[in-house]
C-alpha cells in the first residue's frame, strides 16, 4: 500500500469517524410510541408522558417541545419528575412556562423527581406547578375520564421524600386502585421494580435513567444511570414487571442540562397508546 493509499485512507476513516460522532450527538427531539392493550377500555386513550425536562431549553418559549406534543393530540399529559432542576443555570421558568401552556390545552398531573427534592424548596415548587395547572400527586390517586374512559392514576414522590413516607404513599394508591378502572403508577424511579410489581398496576411510568446516557443500539441500552450503575438494566424502553404489569422508562428530554453529553441517546417524548384487548 503506497504512501498515498494510506493517507486516503487514513482520512476516510477519520471522515467516517467524524460522521458516525456527530449522528450520535444529535439532540434533536424524538417521539417514542408504545401500545398498551386492555380489557379496561373499550375506546383508544393516548397519554403523552414528559420526564426529567430539567428546565431544558425547546425554542422560544418552549415551541419545539409544546408543538411536538400537541402534533400528537394526547388526552392526557403525565410529568414524571425533575421538570425543574436544581442548578441556577437551567431557569426554572422554562419548566414553569411548559407546564403552564400544557395544562392550558390538556389535564396534566405531575410527580416530583429527586432534583425538585434537591432545590431545597419541593414545596413552593409543588406551588408553583399547581398555580400552573398541574394536579400534584404525592401519595394520592385520581379516577380521571380520558377520552370517555376511566383510568385510575395514582402518584408518588420520588424516594427522597424519605423511605418511610415513599413506602406509605406506594401503599396508598396501592389501596386506592378498584379493580375496575385502568391503572396508572406515576413514579420517577425505574430500578424499584420491586416495590412496584405485584400491586396490580396495569402500567408503570417512569423516568430518571435518561437513557443511559450512552447507547449503542444494538449492542447496549445505556452505559451508565443514576441509582443503577454501569449497564443500567431499566435505561429506557418497556418491560414487563409481571404477567398483568407494563413498565415504561423514558429516556427523557434533559439535554444542556447533563454534564456527560448523551451519545446515540436523542431526548425522548413518549407516547403511550392505551388500546382495546386485541385491536392492535
Amino acid at each position: 500500500m503506497t504512501k498515498k493509499t494510506k493517507r486516503t485512507l487514513a482520512l476516510g476513516l477519520a471522515a467516517a469517524a467524524g460522521v458516525t460522532l456527530l449522528a450520535g450527538l444529535d439532540a434533536r427531539l424524538v417521539v417514542r410510541t408504545y401500545v398498551v392493550e386492555s380489557e379496561q377500555v373499550s375506546t383508544p386513550v393516548r397519554l403523552a408522558v414528559l420526564t426529567d425536562l430539567h428546565a431544558c431549553a425547546y425554542g422560544e418559549g418552549q415551541k419545539n417541545l409544546l408543538d411536538a406534543v400537541a402534533v400528537q393530540s394526547p388526552d392526557l399529559v403525565l410529568l414524571c419528575g425533575d421538570i425543574v432542576d436544581d442548578d441556577p443555570r437551567m431557569p426554572e421558568e422554562r419548566a414553569l412556562t411548559t407546564v403552564e401552556a400544557l395544562a392550558e390545552v390538556w389535564p396534566v398531573y405531575y410527580v416530583t423527581g429527586n432534583h425538585e427534592f434537591w432545590t431545597g424548596r419541593v414545596e413552593e415548587v409543588r406551588e408553583l406547578l399547581r398555580a400552573r395547572g398541574a394536579v400534584v400527586l404525592e401519595g394520592e390517586s385520581a379516577a380521571v375520564t380520558a377520552a370517555g374512559q376511566t383510568l385510575r392514576i395514582g402518584g408518588i414522590d420520588d424516594p427522597n421524600v424519605g423511605e418511610e413516607a415513599w413506602r406509605e404513599q406506594l401503599e396508598a394508591v396501592t389501596a386506592a386502585q378498584d379493580g375496575e378502572a385502568f391503572s396508572i403508577l406515576l413514579t420517577h424511579r425505574p430500578e424499584r421494580v420491586e416495590d412496584y410489581a405485584g400491586r396490580g398496576f396495569d402500567l408503570v411510568l417512569a423516568g430518571h435513567a435518561h437513557g443511559g446516557q450512552w447507547r449503542l443500539p444494538g449492542l447496549i441500552n445505556g452505559l451508565i444511570a443514576p441509582n443503577q450503575g454501569l449497564f443500567p438494566r431499566y435505561a429506557g424502553g418497556r418491560y414487563a414487571l409481571d404477567g398483568d404489569t407494563t413498565m415504561i422508562v423514558s429516556r427523557g428530554l434533559a439535554r444542556e442540562s447533563t454534564r456527560i453529553p448523551r451519545l446515540f441517546n436523542r431526548p425522548e417524548l413518549v407516547v403511550v397508546d392505551i388500546l382495546p384487548e386485541g385491536t392492535a
